[in-house]
């Protein structure tokens, strides 16, 4: 789960979220003493204290945008600035992390709203 789960030096936070949904995030079931157990998966305290916090059983995704509502409480602390992109591909990659970016400042208790990136409506 490291592997499949850690932050990378210089990866932005965003794109290292989205990372962890592709990765199957949201079919993780964990309790919190498996959280905690992860370790440092975002190299970040705040996030990585906060992951393991809750003791009911969550998905990884849940506790991963929870722990980042919580690290982040404003949307424009974590900014996603478009790098340069020249392919159809890298496109559709940054407009998904502009519609994470949004997602990750979401009511988790409104079952209203979209858990999945994909399907964020973002303009």
């Amino acid at each position: 789960m490291q592997k499949d789960f850690s932050h990378h030096p210089g990866e932005h936070i965003i794109t290292w979220l989205l990372q962890c949904w592709d990765n199957g995030a949201s079919s993780l079931e964990l309790e919190g003493r498996e959280a905690k157990q992860l370790g440092s998966l975002s190299k970040e305290g705040g996030i990585d204290k906060a992951i393991g916090k809750k003791a009911q059983a969550l998905s990884l995704w849940r506790r991963l945008l929870s722990s980042m509502r919580e690290r982040y409480p404003f949307s424009e602390d974590v900014v996603c600035w478009p790098g340069k992109w020249t392919t159809m591909e890298r496109g559709i990659q940054y407009l998904r992390e502009l519609a994470l970016q949004e997602m990750a400042h979401y009511d988790p208790d409104n079952v209203q709203l979209p858990t999945d990136p994909d399907e964020v409506q973002c303009t």
